[in-house]
């Protein structure tokens, strides 16, 4: 039950290093972490060099291309069975790898989403409004949906697990998407599997150079073009998961 680590990268030589000793303290000789570089400025692959673990590939962008491209390429470029995704900036709860690897299979799910604590610049505790996602949610999949076209959603990349086989709905990642997190959380909500974890897996750091995307809090035509956004996001994960059953029921 080998794991892939994901993670995009971008100015990140502040924290980087942090994460991804959070993260290697966590996995085993045969699990990988793929870094994908959206050609920082700073000195970023530098730092993740120096670790010197041979469980991390660098892969860096042909030019700046932005998160979600860079999340897309670095799952299709993992390998394991189960793939996790990561900011460059928060830091891993120890057992977050077991608990979520085990309740996927406990449960049979294609995705994992889990909760996470706010924390400051400095790894202080901070207060931030955040409701995240209830256990009790796992199997509401149209409430899930309709939570997400109206942007009243706390699905975070960050939280989330699945399983390998899932990425031949979730990849390639069209280019129209504007948040890799809202893609997979439709996901798996449309496939109907998408297992909620009231359990606080990570730290969230939250500083003044913060990457998020949301459709929450933006003027009128960027919320009409999320809507736009969110109707052809679902025809082409539905055409996808048709795809992907007949696959299967052929097998």
């Amino acid at each position: 039950m080998s794991v892939s680590v994901c993670m995009a990268t971008y100015n990140g030589e502040k924290y980087v290093s942090r994460q991804l000793t959070s993260i290697l303290d966590q996995l085993a000789d045969d699990d990988e972490v793929i870094v994908i570089d959206d050609c920082s400025t700073d000195a970023t692959i530098e730092v993740v060099k120096q670790l010197g673990d041979r469980r991390i590939a660098v892969h860096v962008n042909d030019r700046n291309r932005g998160e979600v491209f860079s999340f897309a390429r670095a799952i299709q470029l993992a390998r394991n069975e189960f793939v996790f995704l990561s900011d460059q900036d928060d830091i891993w709860i120890p057992g977050r790898v077991s608990l979520m690897r085990r309740r996927l299979v406990e449960a049979k799910a294609s995705v994992v989403s889990s909760n996470f604590e706010w924390i400051a610049a400095n790894e202080a505790p901070i207060h931030v409004p955040y409701d995240g996602v209830t256990s009790g949610d796992s199997r509401r999949h149209f409430k899930n949906i309709v939570d997400i076209f109206v942007g009243r959603t706390n699905y975070y990349g960050c939280a989330m697990a699945f399983r390998r086989d899932f990425v031949r709905v979730l990849a390639p990642i069209p280019r129209f998407v504007e948040s890799h997190d809202l893609w997979i959380a439709l996901a798996s909500n449309l496939a109907g599997s998408n297992l909620h974890l009231d359990d606080r897996t990570l730290l969230k750091r939250k500083h003044g150079a913060n990457v998020t995307s949301t459709v929450s809090n933006r003027v009128l035509y960027r919320k009409l073009k999320s809507r736009v956004v969110f109707a052809m996001s679902l025809v082409v994960l539905f055409a996808r998961q048709l795809r992907s059953f007949g696959k299967r029921g052929a097998a």
